[in-house]
């Protein structure tokens, strides 16, 4: 079967294509990995990058990515570090180059992430040259013929947008915030982004991202290793009430927070910001800072999200003694 793709992939459409299965008579955990490697063959048919990821049933497999080993608490989608819906959220390990780089919460309904959670150790420089890549354990393993991108969204949902402010790929775990050059490649993962309005995204969120990182440069140190930067960073985004090509869900909201242990104040620290993903003109706007809770009393009010760090972060980030956001209300 492999052979017969790969003979017609000059000529093949990605819409022309289906998967479909071996018929032999095996285990079903056997029968579940043939039938990857038929989706991957496709895949790499088709020109569609993947990265080797882990789709797990509990966070527990890559839990060293959120604070206290703890993932967010999510009302009907994740809770003590397990999907409350199979079906639909999906918890990925994202693993690149034989080791994992983050984790991913994802909606498979929406094709879009809910949130992506990394370790901050510094920041590598240079924008690497890679194509974006597709999980293939995200694709349908029931033996049923599908086009690829089913649960996920793919490279040909971004084509041929008729509107004045063109939706790019917004990274959740920017590439900006990556510690080498290998980190920075496994962020270009479509599991890892949403439709984000170009002139927001390379307007007042990379803005913030940038001044983020400045922070957590100069202050943030792992409390154990003090030579050592560390900070961990929850990044997602809100569904909203449109779709990129009839498909994905263009979020409302973007939002980030970050905990560290602030080495000017001796104590475990976060600062949060948030923002309507729409379009944007220069100057760029300004991201106001928040904190932990506005966060999630905002999260509350849109999504039930519960709770994103536990309490040991409920401090405001301060480069100095002042007041916090949540003093000037």
């Amino acid at each position: 079967m492999l052979a017969s793709l790969l003979a017609k992939s000059h000529s093949i459409q990605a819409s022309d294509v289906r998967y479909e299965t071996l018929d032999v008579t095996v285990t079903e955990s056997v029968q579940v990995k043939m039938r990857l490697f038929v989706i991957i063959s496709v895949l790499l048919v088709l020109g569609f990058p993947f990265i080797m990821t882990e789709v797990v049933k509990k966070f527990s497999t890559c839990s060293n990515f959120f604070f206290e080993d703890q993932p967010p608490e999510i009302e009907g989608v994740l809770k003590n570090s397990a999907s409350q819906d199979n079906n639909r959220y999906k918890l990925i390990c994202q693993k690149y180059d034989n080791k994992y780089r983050f984790a991913t919460l994802y909606d498979t309904v929406k094709r879009i992430p809910i949130f992506s959670a990394y370790k901050y150790t510094g920041h590598y420089d240079e924008k690497p040259h890679i194509p974006w890549m597709m999980e293939p354990q995200l694709e349908p393993l029931d033996g049923k013929m599908s086009e690829p991108g089913t649960n996920q969204a793919t490279g040909g949902d971004y084509w041929d947008q008729e509107i004045p402010d063109e939706l790019e790929r917004g990274h959740l775990f920017p590439n900006g915030h990556a510690a080498d050059k290998i980190n920075a490649k496994s962020t270009y993962t479509l599991t890892n982004t949403v439709p984000q309005k170009k002139s927001f995204n390379s307007g007042s969120w990379r803005d913030m991202e940038q001044k983020v990182r400045k922070s957590m440069d100069s202050n943030c140190r792992d409390k154990k290793n003090p030579n050592n930067i560390l900070a961990y960073v929850l990044t997602g985004a809100l569904p909203g009430n449109t779709l990129l090509n009839d498909r994905v869900d263009i979020p409302s909201h973007m939002w980030t927070v970050f905990c560290c242990f602030n080495t000017k104040t001796k104590a475990w620290e976060s600062k949060a910001h948030w923002a309507e993903n729409k379009s944007e003109k220069k100057p760029n706007p300004v991201i106001a800072e928040k904190t932990l809770k506005q966060l999630e009393e905002f999260l509350w009010n849109k999504y039930k999200q519960s709770s994103l760090f536990s309490e040991d972060c409920y401090n405001y980030f301060t480069l100095k003694k002042s007041s916090s956001p949540e003093d000037e209300l």
